[in-house]
């Protein structure tokens, strides 16, 4: 679902009050807890964190999940461990309502993310 929205709390603000707006916010405050240092903003019309040059992750609410969109998955966790139980494609991890994060490692695969990027691993697809 895209959001036609300019600003964080704007798209905060138009998602239905259900299970995704939770979920999303969840998520969301894993990136802030584990990286304060990035810059939320909205880019392709979804939440996104980095700094002036880039970004590393774009969250967003979809019709059936939550995507957190990174680039090249395998590039983060070649070995499938981190993200082990969580239906993914080759760029999105999409987390469905049953889905409980903290049975999951996405914070770990958060904080790595993070740290590749800073190194300014290429992450891309």
């Amino acid at each position: 679902m895209q959001y036609d929205v300019t600003t964080p709390s704007e798209y905060i603000y138009i998602l239905d009050n259900d299970w995704r707006r939770e979920k999303l916010l969840k998520i969301r405050a894993l990136i802030q807890l584990t990286a304060p240092e990035l810059q939320e903003g909205i880019s392709y019309k979804m939440l996104c964190y980095g700094d002036d040059k880039s970004n590393v992750f774009h969250l967003n609410a979809q019709k059936n999940y939550v995507s957190l969109y990174v680039g090249d998955l395998k590039k983060i966790d070649p070995s499938g461990e981190l993200l082990k139980g969580i239906n993914t494609g080759k760029s999105c991890i999409r987390f469905n309502k049953s889905l409980s994060l903290s049975e999951t490692k996405i914070n770990e695969f958060i904080e790595k993310a993070v740290n590749l990027w800073k190194k300014s691993t290429e992450l891309g697809c």
